[in-house]
């Protein structure tokens, strides 16, 4: 078994509580509250402009310097366009030993476009993938890109599969868009408050996997700095991929 360190964290397109648009404030963040935790995989959402083009808002090089880990979006159609540092707002960093061996991105339909990330990997001889992604607001439309999740799993080899992000589900229980049936997998996790940031009430950012009992230890993180940086708290758990 591999015990991986992972962390999810809807920055909010760098909008603090202040209502401050403020980039640099959600890198220092990153840097002394979530680099000390020695992640492995960190999953980011709203992190380029919610508008064409999508472009970049924070420094993604430092992010990973300050880390260790290394943004997956290393080809141009990982990347939504040239001024984007991932695909509509989600990005994705893994730890250096973390091969990658594939990698898609995933159109999602909404009322404001949305999409997934997946990679496929391996540590220690152990195959898996990552998936992240920014569901919708709207439960009829999680339940549709939640099947369309699914059928590309399908599609796929056969293998562990972490998925992280703001999935946007408040119901504790996970609601009919993680219902094994449509998606074609039983994705589990603990269940944390993280939204909104300085009180919160809804579980919004989930770290579910479809090994039973592989998501632990998993913790809504409370700073003043990642507090005042975004409207969610960052989520932080450990996976084990068996």
């Amino acid at each position: 078994m591999v015990d991986l360190c992972c962390s999810t964290w809807n920055i909010h397109r760098a909008k603090g509580a202040d209502g401050r648009v403020d980039p640099e404030r959600v890198v220092a963040a990153i840097g002394s509250v979530l680099a000390p935790r020695g992640l492995d995989i960190l999953a980011l959402q709203e992190a380029d402009e919610e508008c064409r083009p999508h472009a970049r808002i924070v420094d993604t090089a430092r992010i990973a310097s300050l880390t260790g880990l290394r943004s997956v979006h290393n080809r141009a159609e990982l990347r939504w366009g040239p001024e984007s540092d991932g695909f509509l707002g989600t990005i994705l960093f893994v730890h250096p030993a973390l091969q990658q061996t594939h990698a898609d991105v995933i159109d999602l339909p909404g009322h404001c476009h949305r999409g997934a990330i997946s990679i496929e990997t391996s540590r220690e001889g152990r195959n898996f993938r990552v998936m992240s992604t920014h569901l919708s607001l709207s439960q009829p439309l999680r339940i549709l890109q939640m099947r369309i999740i699914g059928q590309y799993l399908r599609r796929r080899p056969k293998m562990q599969t972490i998925l992280l992000g703001d999935l946007n589900e408040w119901r504790p229980w996970g609601g009919l868009c993680f219902a094994p049936r449509l998606v074609g997998a039983r994705f589990e996790g603990p269940v944390r408050r993280t939204f909104p940031a300085a009180c919160p009430l809804l579980p919004l950012d989930r770290i579910l996997t479809d090994a039973p009992g592989g998501v632990r230890d998993v913790e809504a993180i409370n700073t003043p700095a990642t507090n005042a940086a975004s409207d969610h708290r960052p989520l932080a758990g450990v996976v084990t991929v068996v």
